[in-house]
């Protein structure tokens, strides 16, 4: 299952050079997460609450292949490549009509509210199955 989330690069997102400043891909993927997260009906404030954990960034992995410049419309699609017990491993790409601008791989952990390493709550495993 491939969940894609569409980005317009703003002037703020720009550097001197008018490209897409390099960090900015990693708040673009996050927000692409965020979003996936959503439309799977995991509600992350819930998850907080009810079971006193959090998603986590763990490690990234990026390759940054093409500049991405202001007014382009970006897709990031966002792939689950493994679930265990304690981590997702997902594959992030962001694209502009098709050609790959940036890529990652991006480890998720829960942490609960004390910052120590949990176990993700059993029915967000099973979803990701």
């Amino acid at each position: 299952m491939t969940h894609s989330f569409p980005i317009r690069v703003y002037y703020e997102d720009t550097d001197m050079a008018g490209i897409v400043y390099y960090a900015n891909y990693l708040k673009y993927i996050e927000r692409a997460r965020s979003d996936w997260v959503k439309s799977l009906g995991i509600d992350q404030n819930s998850m907080r609450e009810q079971d006193g954990v959090v998603f986590a960034v763990r490690r990234v992995e990026a390759d940054y292949h093409a500049p991405a410049r202001f007014d382009d419309a970006l897709q990031v699609e966002t792939r689950v490549q493994t679930v265990t017990g304690a981590r997702l491993v997902m594959q992030q790409e962001v694209t502009r009509d098709g050609d790959l601008l940036f890529g990652a791989t991006v480890t998720i952990v829960c942490i609960n509210d004390s910052g120590q390493p949990a176990r993700l709550p059993a029915n967000i495993r099973l979803m990701l199955h």
